[in-house]
């Protein structure tokens, strides 16, 4: 069928002259990409390890920017010939683009298939997605994977996390693999020395001149790989339903639940298993304070955007996903068993294999989706 991604939406529009995009003379279409695809500046995360199709063109002093919203992802690398793009499809998974950098009066989208290389298989859960990895490095940037790898999100230690990263913002005595080139290919990146945790500023590894902002923030990375496994959730279910439908096999509620995942769907959604923070973290961008007036709120203020990062990252630990397209998309027997999971769990005094949701964090879950998600089942307003 066709392409209705908001990346497919926009390359038609191009196409067709109904819309523009604008040419920087530093950054070519970058910032006119990110305004009309609503991704904002401050979402950028930059990563060093030579871990893309672009590789040759990335390097501790040339790391490739990462922006990024609910629905799609955009990637620049410096004096590369195309912009690279990713869209979240509810049915498709994660769709991948590339817009030419070279300036033309209707630039060029094109999709790639060599993308799936990397972005269909074990790390993205055999569907086309997202992922963030933690790699160690030689100086050059340079992963060495004989020391291993780690595919991140919110479950993973903090000390496994953003190998191959850069990463500005406080975070207490917490160690992280980031800012860090292994020395020694027998020493992981990362616990090599404290002087690059808590960095501020990036200055000493890159010129901010270079980047649309001067950071890679802590706060935006950690919402960044919460989302990606979510997404890949999403789209492994809708997937696997769509099979079972077709083979006449998705009729019971037992038999959605087993095939579909839906109580690893929901104890992800719930942070079930969010690996905890021992300090406070900040971060040094915008995004702590952007990312959540992107709403909705009930009629008390709240959000399920609103951030802690004193021990856990979000204030109520729901997923704010489920307002996205892709949770709507899926099809509606999984849907109709995830909300059914989510209320027996928030609902329940002691849910079982729940024991870290507490019941004035399920209260304020269920009062926040009341007021806030559009087409809740019936029973969810009892």
């Amino acid at each position: 069928g066709p392409f209705e991604d908001p990346v497919a939406l926009l390359a038609q529009a191009v196409a067709s002259g109904a819309a523009t995009l604008d040419y920087d003379e530093q950054f070519g279409y970058l910032p006119s990409l990110l305004d009309r695809l609503d991704i904002r500046v401050d979402s950028q995360a930059l990563v060093f390890s030579k871990t893309s199709l672009q590789a040759p063109l990335i390097s501790p002093r040339t790391p490739r920017s990462i922006y990024f919203s609910d629905a799609v992802a955009v990637g620049f690398v410096q004096g590369s010939a195309v912009i690279e793009l990713a869209a979240f499809d509810p049915r498709r998974g994660a769709v991948f683009y590339t817009l030419d950098t070279a300036r033309a009066d209707r630039p060029r989208f094109a999709r790639p298939s060599r993308c799936l290389r990397c972005h269909q298989a074990a790390a993205t859960l055999g569907v086309p997605g997202p992922y963030v990895g933690s790699v160690s490095t030689s100086a050059s940037g340079r992963p060495d994977f004989r020391l291993g790898t780690v595919v991140t999100d919110h479950r993973t230690p903090f000390e496994e996390r953003w190998g191959g990263w850069y990463v500005t913002g406080t975070h207490g005595d917490q160690q992280h693999r980031g800012n860090v080139r292994g020395r020694d290919p027998a020493t992981p990146a990362g616990l090599v020395a404290a002087a690059n945790h808590n960095l501020t500023t990036l200055t000493r590894f890159v010129d901010p001149n270079d980047y649309l902002v001067p950071t890679s923030d802590l706060v935006a990375l950690m919402t960044l790989e919460h989302q990606t496994h979510m997404i890949n959730l999403f789209t492994r279910a809708g997937w696997e339903a769509r099979i079972a439908d077709e083979d006449g096999r998705l009729t019971r509620r037992e038999t959605v639940d087993r095939r579909n995942g839906v109580d690893e769907i929901v104890r992800y959604m719930l942070f079930a298993d969010e690996a905890p923070l021992r300090d406070p973290i900040r971060g040094v961008s915008t995004f702590t304070e952007t990312f959540p007036m992107r709403g909705p709120r009930d009629s008390r203020g709240r959000s399920l955007r609103d951030l802690d990062l004193e021990t856990r990252l979000f204030r109520h630990p729901l997923s704010y996903m489920i307002y996205s397209d892709l949770f709507d998309g899926l099809p509606d027997p999984v849907r109709a068993a995830v909300y059914t999971r989510l209320f027996e769990v928030l609902t329940d005094d002691a849910p079982d294999r729940f024991e870290r949701l507490s019941a004035e964090d399920r209260q304020a879950i269920l009062e926040i989706l009341r007021e806030t998600k559009v087409a809740l089942p019936e029973y969810w307003s009892r």
